[in-house]
């Protein structure tokens, strides 16, 4: 049962307008309470959003203003309505690798999966991204930045396959062309098998932009350049690859201080911090977010807020490998675009986005007091200022006039809700609710808890056996 494939001949960007299939109609949801996570912090107790095609012509309290025209009716009495969520940090192969190095800090977890992701090829990539985006769409995100960074010399079109499975499940891709080009041999992590050379690696990134960048209004598809790590990268591809995103006017993405040992690590080598390091070779400013920001002094914060860098924070992860808990009030104090990140479920299982915001809450009240993270900014976290970090919060991540209709209804009138008089509070601390609408770009992604663009027991058994592949890859190597 294979994905549909996108055809070259489409052009640039023709991943992006296409998703979804059919014509797009008039929806008016009304009945529920309306968060809609705007400057103003406007929300309704009981308020209405309606759509026209792709966009959201009005938001307002009370029932929607009486229309002749034919439209869906959603009501939404119980539930809450929110901006979709964004994911501004993932890597979606990972899908077929969870479970392994459960209990290693991060360099001894990336030395034990090397061997394993060696073994990647398009067909595993395909199923465990569609896997991975259907997981996401289920828990409320209608944008995903997928970080892709490992290219084995057999693989074949392991980005098309992204490409494929988030045009078939439904929801925005930010597909982050990666590199590797520093393996054992150079001191870096990797093992050699799994690097490029530095020119492959610039090549690769200008032909992911060429195929599939899309920067018209609307993109569902959109590239970002993203070189692994500072233990993964030569100085010379991060710095070639800031100067190739801008002369092609793209986003930039690395991880960066993740951990104490980066940071011990940089210093040796360089004599500078990480972030020290990332300004110098151009890697700090407005077009640029960092997954993870752990290990950050007063000063690094500082750089990042006064160049306008933005943060992929990524909580249960941090917390899976014991690599710590970011200083997230510090950086939301100093003005420090911060956006929720799942990462690799190879390092958080459980794979799914609405969950970080309690993640996000509980790890950074546990460093900084009860008042470290309100509920309200958990919720801002993994919209509006996730948009941000993506270069998109002019379309995204706010229920307002003239924004993409990325909009998820969350049901909050079950036995694990009740009682709570504050919907944003029972969606931020409670269990995640199940979603009675998920729509993006006015499309249904999800209707009353079910997937709408695929089957999800077929991509279960699919992702097992793409799993089962991989590990007798690795273990007949």
């Amino acid at each position: 049962m294979p994905l549909h494939r996108l055809r070259e001949d489409h052009g640039r960007g023709a991943a992006g307008r296409q998703a979804g299939g059919g014509r797009m109609s008039r929806v008016v949801i009304e009945g529920g309470a309306v968060a809609a996570v705007d400057d103003a912090g406007t929300e309704y107790a009981e308020g209405h959003v309606v759509v026209d095609g792709d966009r959201i012509t009005a938001v307002g309290p009370g029932p929607a203003p009486v229309d002749r025209g034919a439209a869906e009716r959603i009501d939404a009495s119980g539930c809450l309505v929110t901006p979709g969520l964004v994911n501004t940090h993932h890597h979606l192969y990972q899908w077929a690798t969870r479970g392994y190095a459960v209990d290693a800090p991060l360099f001894q977890w990336l030395t034990d999966l090397y061997p394993v992701w060696a073994g990647l090829d398009e067909n595993t990539t395909r199923w465990a991204a569609a896997a991975g985006l259907a997981r996401l769409a289920s828990t409320g995100c209608t944008t995903a930045a997928d970080h892709h960074y490992l290219f084995p010399t057999d693989g074949g079109d392991v980005l098309g396959a992204v490409v494929d499975a988030a045009q078939q499940i439904g929801i925005r891709l930010h597909l982050v062309r990666g590199s590797m080009d520093r393996g054992r041999s150079d001191g870096g992590l990797p093992p050699d098998s799994v690097v490029e050379s530095t020119e492959d690696a610039l090549v690769g990134a200008q032909r992911a932009i060429e195929r599939f960048h899309d920067p018209a209004p609307g993109a569902m598809v959109r590239v970002a350049v993203g070189p692994c790590s500072p233990f993964t990268v030569t100085s010379d591809l991060l710095r070639r690859s800031a100067e190739l995103a801008r002369e092609h006017g793209v986003r930039l993405h690395t991880h960066l201080a993740e951990t104490a040992e980066e940071e011990q690590q940089c210093r040796a080598e360089t004599g500078l911090t990480p972030v020290e390091f990332a300004e110098e070779l151009g890697w700090l400013g407005p077009d640029v977010w960092l997954a993870h920001a752990v290990h950050l002094s007063g000063a690094a914060i500082d750089r990042l807020a006064a160049t306008g860098s933005g943060v992929a924070h990524c909580p249960s992860s941090n917390g899976r490998l014991g690599a710590g808990v970011a200083p997230v009030r510090p950086l939301l104090d100093a003005g420090v675009p911060v956006g929720l990140g799942v990462d690799g479920v190879a390092s958080n299982e459980h794979g799914g986005l609405g969950q970080e915001m309690r993640q996000a809450l509980l790890t950074a009240r546990s460093r900084y007091g009860p008042r470290a993270l309100s509920v309200r900014e958990a919720l801002r976290l993994a919209t509006r200022d996730g948009a941000r970090c993506l270069g998109r919060e002019d379309e995204l991540g706010s229920l307002q006039v003239g924004k993409l209709a990325d909009i998820a209804v969350w049901r909050l009138d079950g036995l694990e809700h009740a009682g709570i008089d504050d919907p944003v509070a029972a969606l931020v601390l409670g269990p995640l609710p199940p979603l009675h609408r998920l729509l993006c770009g006015g499309r249904a992604v999800v209707v009353d808890g079910r997937l709408t663009t695929a089957a999800p027991a077929e991509l279960a058994r699919q992702l097992s056996r793409a799993s089962a592949r991989i590990r007798t890859r690795e273990v007949s190597r």
